[in-house]
């Protein structure tokens, strides 16, 4: 078998790339995504910055993000300042951008700088959408309310933790507001449906989280990764994350880095006198079978142990099926254990459309 990827397996991933851009509304990157797919098809070279991924299938390559992390490396680049050239046909608050010029440059940079892309492609992507934000604090108002307890909160896949700090953000759900008008990070979302429980009082008594290999973002290098991930042009979403990492910075954000199965079963009994909430958000698909089985038996466990007076919640924001252009926001609690379907939501937390009446 050869030690490189096969061209037609990541032709197929690039265009597969650029459909789920398009649905996100990324159409700079959308479009370099089909530029490369394009110089794939015309036998241009790229198989051997993919050869961690030889032999793999197109859903495989996809899984596990190999064409986002090439572009991911690009945009690295030209955050960096080292790329001039590629820099300019990027988005720019004047300008859409100019992916075949992109493309052009990159190609150069392909050769020049292919052991420092290369290296960037190592490293695993790290999600930090902190307007998913948005979509959990229904949820957790839901918990607050429910229990009138305060929260002891624990995220799994935490990446490098901003959204451990929900409570600190201000939030414009449609034409409602929550939580702080004065904080440096706001969050607008399309809202649709019933009001959650915005007069739930809500305070979080703790607050833990735990990922496989979480990014120190008191490093500017591993802080410019996780913003290299960000849709190029998308500078709202830019502005949101910088302004959330001060926030976990200011407040010592800590990220353990373990096992979500064993963390969880070790971290997160319940206790007496607060609510206990796991939750995470587009976690779970990329999670081996093994360990789904290990994780969902312990938050089980969690909650059969769980009384009125120590309850214990799963909150999570993951996709129902394999099309990760719309995603659940599902809730159980316990000691009753009822599952919930909260809400329909964006990946990105653009909109929620809130179907649970339990707020109201």
């Amino acid at each position: 078998m050869s030690s490189q990827a096969e061209p037609e397996p990541l032709l197929r991933a690039f265009k597969i790339q650029a459909r789920t851009c398009d649905d996100l509304d990324a159409g700079f990157q959308a479009a370099l995504s089909r530029q490369i797919a394009e110089a794939v098809a015309a036998g241009d070279r790229l198989e051997d910055l993919f050869e961690p991924w030889a032999g793999r299938s197109v859903s495989q390559l996809f899984a596990d993000h190999a064409p986002l992390r090439l572009l991911a490396a690009l945009h690295d680049l030209v955050l960096s300042g080292d790329a001039p050239e590629l820099a300019r046909a990027y988005p720019s608050a004047a300008d859409a951008g100019d992916p075949a010029a992109a493309w052009l440059a990159a190609r150069l940079l392909l050769s020049s700088a292919r052991e420092r892309i290369a290296a960037f492609m190592t490293h695993e992507p790290q999600t930090n959408e902190v307007r998913r934000s948005a979509c959990l604090l229904g949820g957790f108002l839901t918990i607050a309310q429910e229990t009138g307890l305060p929260l002891r909160t624990f995220e799994l896949g935490a990446s490098a933790g901003l959204n451990l700090y929900w409570d600190r953000f201000g939030y414009r759900l449609g034409p409602h507001r929550w939580g702080d008008p004065a904080s440096p990070v706001q969050i607008d979302c399309d809202w649709s449906g019933p009001a959650p429980a915005l007069a739930a009082p809500v305070k979080v008594a703790s607050r833990a989280a735990c990922d496989r290999s979480p990014p120190n973002i008191a490093d500017p290098a591993q802080r410019r990764r996780l913003l290299a991930y960000i849709w190029p042009g998308q500078f709202d979403r830019f502005a949101r994350i910088e302004a959330a990492m001060q926030v976990a910075l200011d407040a010592g954000v800590r990220v353990e880095a373990a096992d979500a199965a064993a963390w969880a079963a070790t971290a997160a009994a319940p206790a007496a006198g607060a609510a206990t909430v796991v939750y995470h958000s587009v976690f779970w698909q990329y999670l081996p079978e093994a360990t789904k089985a290990a994780l969902t038996a312990a938050i089980e466990a969690h909650g059969a142990a769980a009384g009125a007076k120590a309850p214990f919640a799963w909150l999570r924001m993951e996709p129902p099926t394999k099309d990760v252009s719309v995603m659940q926001l599902r809730l159980t609690l316990w000691p009753d254990g009822r599952d919930r379907h909260l809400a329909d939501v964006h990946p990105h937390g653009a909109y929620v459309h809130w179907r649970d009446g339990a707020g109201l």
